[in-house]
């Protein structure tokens, strides 16, 4: 609080209660207003009678009673309770810096009531200005948007296309030209002129697959590669439908063709030792 007292702001307001009040405050300013004599008489050139008391003599609670009834009267003026000061923040210098702020404040608030001095000093208040309308004029107003609500004055569909009409997208940073016409999209839609459909092949028709990893080179669009499985490996040669299956191990059966296998059956004169074969008789 005590950075931001003014020293420029108690010169002019030395400057302006000495001139209406014909008072001296002399070098030190707190010191000059501490007893509450010299702000008493100021309220009192500023609004006749507005302390009806004043006190002269040193004691400290006169003193009091003078900054108490000085600040009253301030209040009374029509200041506004937030601009006001305590009788110990002048008194006890607990905080000059309000204390200036109360000042000037009061030096606007006389200066908006049309008190002249030779000091142009504080701020004047805005004046109020009330109107008195009828109740027709007051029903009119209801019909009416303020621009509290927004307003659309700066907004128009100048230029827009019908809807449903592809509109053009560019952008400067790209050097892309503005627009000749209204079907044209840039490239911050996206752009297909990189991509076509050479190759590809009708829908329904095998699609290749090939891994790059695997050495796999794409040879034709009718190929499936081994991601697809493979069926290369297997066949149904020698497979019958509905019939016995005939089930033998190589470790029992002889070497060879069927004829050989049924020829032998019946001759067992070249046969090696150890085998014995059996036919059945006619």
């Amino acid at each position: 609080l005590a950075q931001k007292y003014d020293p420029q702001k108690e010169d002019e307001l030395r400057t302006w209660i000495e001139s209406v009040t014909g008072k001296q405050i002399g070098p030190d300013f707190q010191k000059g207003l501490k007893d509450g004599v010299i702000l008493c008489e100021l309220m009192n050139k500023l609004q006749p009678n507005a302390v009806r008391k004043i006190n002269r003599s040193a004691q400290n609670w006169h003193q009091l009673e003078n900054l108490s009834n000085f600040i009253k009267a301030m209040a009374s003026y029509g200041m506004n309770p937030v601009d006001l000061f305590e009788a110990n923040d002048l008194f006890e210098s607990g905080n000059l810096t309000q204390v200036q702020v109360s000042l000037l404040a009061l030096a606007g608030m006389a200066k908006t009531k049309g008190m002249q001095s030779g000091v142009d000093i504080g701020v004047k208040y805005s004046e109020k200005q009330q109107r008195n309308f009828d109740e027709a004029k007051m029903k009119a107003g209801q019909c009416v948007i303020g621009l509290q609500m927004g307003t659309n004055k700066c907004a128009s569909q100048s230029g827009m296309t019908a809807y449903g009409t592809r509109r053009h997208l560019y952008d400067p940073k790209n050097q892309i030209l503005p627009p000749m016409d209204h079907s044209t999209i840039s490239l911050q839609m996206g752009t297909n002129k990189c991509a076509s459909q050479v190759g590809m092949t009708a829908p329904g028709t095998r699609r290749h697959i090939y891994d790059a990893k695997m050495g796999t080179e794409k040879c034709d669009n009718s190929s499936m590669s081994l991601q697809m499985g493979s069926n290369q490996g297997a066949n149904q040669s020698g497979q019958v439908f509905g019939l016995g299956r005939q089930v033998y191990d190589p470790k029992y059966c002889p070497q060879g063709g069927q004829g050989e296998v049924a020829n032998a059956a019946c001759d067992q004169s070249g046969d090696p030792p150890g085998y014995h074969y059996y036919c059945e008789e006619e």
